[in-house]
């Protein structure tokens, strides 16, 4: 999947490090002896993944704004990165309904600072630019989008991450065309796996609701998802950039989903939560259908991956089923107050055999 020994003594600045995504590619980085500087505000839950697996001591953490521009800039300056995976984000679409204008600020403004960072800083070879599946216009048909269709994002989250694409563009276009570095935006589907605390994701609510022997609440039951678990993504993010790092005429969009079989309806996945969660000794749990009167969310969504497929060779290694079971696996070792960064290790290790 990817070459743990091209990232050792590699420079590598992540942004939105002390995320869900984040957390799991600093382990990853840092297990194969990457230099890693990560910059990001304070972690986005408590508990919190990058806390509780100690990430500061393996990493060089900041705490910044992906909105200050010069503690942005000084950060990367005094990094010198190699690699730069952007990331940082307001990632809920619910949360973008009720504050448009931060989700704005941060998505498209952040977006250009970072490149404005790596535009004045020499001996970047490598950016990649994480956005999201929901990029596209969604027509809600039934097959998946694929790299050249239409970039016009509904809700305000969505949309401020179809801008980021466009301004990645532009920067690409504008300014590094002469330039020897390698620009490239990932879309991803829904990710799951251990140590997502968020509020509003379909998993974390599972978990929270078993936890608590209640009912698990699912508000779009009928809505279909790309699901994969977390190492997906960030093996592909990590794929990416290493190719484009060697050769530039990898650099391009790519989406990064699962195979269609592995495309669910929310409670398609949330049944085989409450299967998952029984089979491994946890108290039988059941979900009902109860709309919260919420904003729009997409009822279809799917992504046609075969660009990232045939260009780089990459291929979906966890199924649903399995993504579902490795975070049953993890939330129960942090549920019974175990080592759960080792158990991080052993599911990092078996992905990647």
């Amino acid at each position: 999947m990817w070459d743990t020994s091209f990232y050792k003594n590699k420079k590598v600045f992540i942004t939105g490090h002390t995320g869900f995504k984040g957390s799991w590619m600093c382990h990853l980085l840092a297990l194969s002896g990457a230099d890693v500087t990560g910059y990001a505000l304070e972690p986005p839950t408590s508990p919190s993944l990058f806390e509780l697996c100690h990430l500061s001591d393996s990493i060089h953490s900041i705490t910044g704004d992906i909105r200050d521009l010069d503690h942005l800039r000084k950060a990367v300056s005094s990094c010198q990165p190699e690699i730069v995976i952007h990331m940082a984000a307001q990632p809920l679409v619910r949360e973008s309904y009720k504050n448009p204008v931060y989700t704005y600020e941060t998505n498209v403004m952040g977006t250009v600072n970072i490149l404005e960072c790596i535009r004045t800083t020499p001996g970047v070879k490598s950016f990649l630019n994480v956005t999201t599946d929901k990029v596209y216009r969604n027509r809600e048909w039934e097959w998946g989008y694929r790299e050249n269709e239409e970039l016009n994002g509904f809700d305000p989250y969505s949309n401020s991450k179809s801008c980021s694409e466009l301004v990645t563009d532009s920067y690409k276009n504008s300014f590094f065309m002469d330039r020897d570095t390698a620009i490239s935006t990932a879309r991803a589907g829904n990710v799951i796996g251990g140590g997502d605390f968020s509020a509003d994701r379909i998993i974390p609510d599972c978990i929270r609701a078993a936890q608590a022997g209640q009912n698990i609440i699912v508000r779009n039951p009928y809505s279909t998802r790309p699901y994969e678990h977390v190492l997906e993504p960030v093996t592909a993010y990590l794929m990416i950039a290493k190719a484009q790092y060697e050769d530039p005429a990898f650099a391009g969009n790519y989406n990064v989903g699962p195979d269609e079989t592995d495309c669910l309806t929310t409670g398609e996945l949330v049944t085989l939560f409450c299967s998952k969660w029984k089979a491994a000794g946890g108290s039988p749990v059941e979900w009902i259908d109860q709309y919260d009167g919420g904003p729009h969310e997409a009822g279809f969504l799917k992504l046609d991956c075969s660009k990232l497929k045939k260009t780089l060779g990459w291929a979906p290694v966890w199924n649903v089923e399995t993504a579902v079971e490795k975070t049953v696996e993890w939330s129960n070792v942090y549920l019974e107050q175990g080592d759960v960064a080792a158990c991080m290790e052993r599911q990092i290790a078996e992905f990647c055999k």
